[in-house]
């Protein structure tokens, strides 16, 4: 009787650890995404498969298209070191006031085929908001 008992209990133990695996496994692959400059996510890219990343970059001084129903862009951004380098951006939801030309921004979504199609779009902060610049301002 003691033996089957065991049994059971390093069963139950083992499907235990089996599903704790699983969850944190699941959990990490699907939010893992890649963080990368234009110039990097240009070469990891794919023409299979689209390439799920954070994309960082500043936004070109090239003309920025609004949709008529004014929710979204579609923009070029480029590497911040190498302006050559440039990935045309398409994005549908509400865009930051601080969005414009020469922004720094990230984008997160997928690129294939040279066109990364952004879920989320944010703006770095200008640097009149930092704290060093508005005691100097003042």
């Amino acid at each position: 009787m003691a033996k089957k008992s065991r049994s059971i209990y390093y069963t139950a133990f083992f499907l235990f650890a089996a599903g704790i695996g699983y969850m944190i496994w699941s959990g990490l692959s699907q939010n893992s995404v890649y963080f990368l400059n234009v110039s990097e996510a240009l070469a990891q890219e794919t023409p299979q498969s689209a390439l799920s990343a954070r994309v960082f970059g500043i936004v070109s001084d090239t003309p920025i298209e609004r949709p008529q129903d004014g929710l979204g862009a579609n923009f070029t951004l480029e590497d911040y070191e190498n302006k050559s380098q440039t990935i045309q951006v398409h994005y549908r939801g509400v865009v930051p006031d601080t969005f414009k030309a020469g922004s720094e921004v990230i984008i997160e979504g997928s690129l294939q085929h040279s066109v990364f199609t952004a879920k989320t779009l944010m703006t770095k902060c200008p640097s009149k908001y930092q704290k060093e610049n508005r005691e100097k301002n003042v």
